[in-house]
């Protein structure tokens, strides 16, 4: 009698069937959430509609930072090449936003010519008119780098109320808009000039709710000296502390990102260790690109919902005749208490809210007339979206990532120390004496066999309670001397004879030393008398 209600249900319980990821999220935008962001006018409000480009494009970084920070010699020690359009030097040079991008041909896209191509993702940065796409081009060239990342590159923010007004654009608002879409932002600052603007506070705040994006790069570190880069860096935590207001603590790499010498060589590992853990991060970004926009589109779904109530509700307060104007400044003003109360009926978190000032300056230009009422069948869909579409893309992103776990970012810098000596710890720790024709272990080994054979051993070998009574000293947790036991006792025979002993030993001293113990034991660690077990 009912079926049509059971059919309903079932469609709903069932969610849709994807092939991958990136056509998964055009459909359900298109089908699910473009219709409900369109009714209540999100797009006037948040953020243009989203094109197919903005799925389908490569992971982008952002590099945001004060004139002289070194932004575009960060690309160009990324890509150990020169792009075309860039400039170098120690006054404010780049006055252009410039995306870096993967091209056949070397070339610059102005960005008249840019935002009118549908394959590339800044179609709707035409609404910030000619002011600012006369200052956005596209650098093209061919580099492996580029084959999986792109890189925009910002003007550098000035200090002083004039040249803010003299940019002829919302600088803060077209931020906001690269924030939107790409992967990774890096806030650069210079070790020598730690003062932020004002523009440059502004910008930091324009970029709320995209924190987990953000990683910051104290640059130039070479050029102070310990002492002096240990307060710096202290100081850089507290400025930032004092804007960006997020409980944890934002991650700051700390280096010199140029391929000229180092200016002062005392702090070269530290350097070393902070950009093998930047590139790291920046090397996984198209392998979790597919997870990041996903993530995007929630967020996005959850502001869309959030704005539709409270178009709604706005439209609901008016009346239908006389006192629009005294009623419409009456509900700008107590915005706030109508925040408070969707809270309560709808159950959603504050944080999902947009920003009260700026909701309120932008309902002033808004004829609350032309608000549509509450349509609960969009808002069902979307929820309908996020409870089940959502789901089943997140196993196909999984899916997806296992079968290219080897998706990163290679070329340029990324694969400068990759191979050779000049990799990170190289002959370090547990790598000393790799290309030693000896083993490394016979240096100290005499001073090990003096205690070996104070531990009664017995045809040549002690036991797994006397080896523990002299390793225990070492006063390293159980769990790491239970990992170096495993990789010592080469023969597995629950006891140790005087070479694994003497392994032992050398395998506390590389923990103790401050390095990290490898998972399985490099071949120039094994005992000469052992290399033919293993092989």
């Amino acid at each position: 009698m009912f079926s049509w209600l059971g059919t309903d249900d079932r469609r709903r319980k069932d969610p849709e069937v994807f092939q991958t990821v990136s056509e998964g999220l055009k459909k359900l935008y298109k089908t699910k959430l473009l219709p409900l962001e369109e009714h209540y006018k999100f797009h006037e409000f948040h953020s243009p509609a989203l094109e197919d480009a903005d799925f389908d494009n490569k992971p982008m970084v952002l590099l945001v930072g004060q004139y002289s920070t070194g932004k575009t010699t960060f690309i160009r020690y990324l890509l150990e090449q020169d792009f075309p359009g860039m400039r170098i030097g120690p006054e404010p040079t780049t006055d252009s936003f410039i995306a870096v991008m993967q091209g056949d041909v070397e070339g610059i896209v102005p960005g008249n010519a840019l935002v009118v191509d549908p394959k590339k993702p800044f179609r709707k940065l035409n609404a910030f008119g000619n002011a600012f796409l006369n200052r956005f081009v596209c650098a093209q060239l061919p580099n492996p780098v580029l084959e999986s990342i792109s890189v925009i590159d910002t003007p550098g923010i000035l200090s002083g109320e004039k040249q803010r007004i003299s940019r002829g654009y919302d600088f803060a608002a077209v931020l906001e808009w690269f924030a939107e879409r790409v992967d990774r932002i890096i806030l650069l600052f210079d070790a020598h000039k730690l003062d932020i603007s004002d523009e440059f506070s502004e910008v930091i705040k324009a970029l709320k709710n995209h924190e987990d994006k953000m990683r910051v790069v104290l640059n130039k570190a070479d050029q102070i000296e310990t002492q002096q880069l240990m307060r710096v860096y202290g100081a850089l935590m507290w400025s930032l502390g004092k804007i960006v207001n997020t409980p944890e603590v934002i991650r700051v790499y700390i280096g010199s990102f140029w391929s000229h010498p180092l200016l002062i060589p005392d702090n070269r590992k530290l350097f070393e260790a902070e950009e093998q853990d930047l590139f790291r991060d920046i090397q996984s970004l198209p392998r979790n690109a597919a997870l990041r926009k996903l993530n995007d589109l929630i967020k996005r779904a959850r502001l869309a919902k959030v704005h539709a109530y409270i178009i709604s509700s706005l439209k609901k307060e008016m009346p239908s005749m006389f006192g629009k104007d005294n009623k419409k400044k009456e509900l700008v003003n107590n915005l706030g208490e109508i925040y408070a109360r969707i809270e309560r009926e709808h159950q959603i978190s504050s944080g999902d809210f947009p920003n009260l000032k700026k909701m309120q300056d932008q309902l002033q230009a808004q004829d609350f007339s032309k608000f549509q009422p509450l349509k609960n069948k969009l808002l069902e869909t979307v929820e309908d979206m996020l409870a089940n579409d959502i789901a089943q893309l997140m196993v196909l992103v999984r899916q997806e990532e296992s079968q290219r776990p080897s998706q990163m970012v290679k070329g340029g810098a990324f694969e400068g120390t990759l191979h050779g000596p000049f990799g990170h710890g190289y002959g370090e720790g547990a790598g000393e004496g790799i290309d030693d024709a000896e083993w490394v272990v016979a240096r100290d080994k005499p001073m090990y066999d003096e205690i070996f054979y104070t531990l009664s051993p017995v045809d040549g070998k002690i036991t797994g309670a006397n080896a523990k009574k002299e390793m225990v000293r070492s006063k390293l947790p159980n769990t790491v001397l239970g990992k170096i036991w495993k990789l010592a006792d080469i023969d597995k025979d629950g006891m140790l004879d005087d070479e694994e002993f003497a392994l032992a030993n050398h395998l506390i001293k590389v923990k103790l030393e401050g390095h990290e113990l490898p998972n399985e034991l490099p071949s120039h660690l094994l005992p000469p008398s052992k290399r033919k077990i293993t092989e």
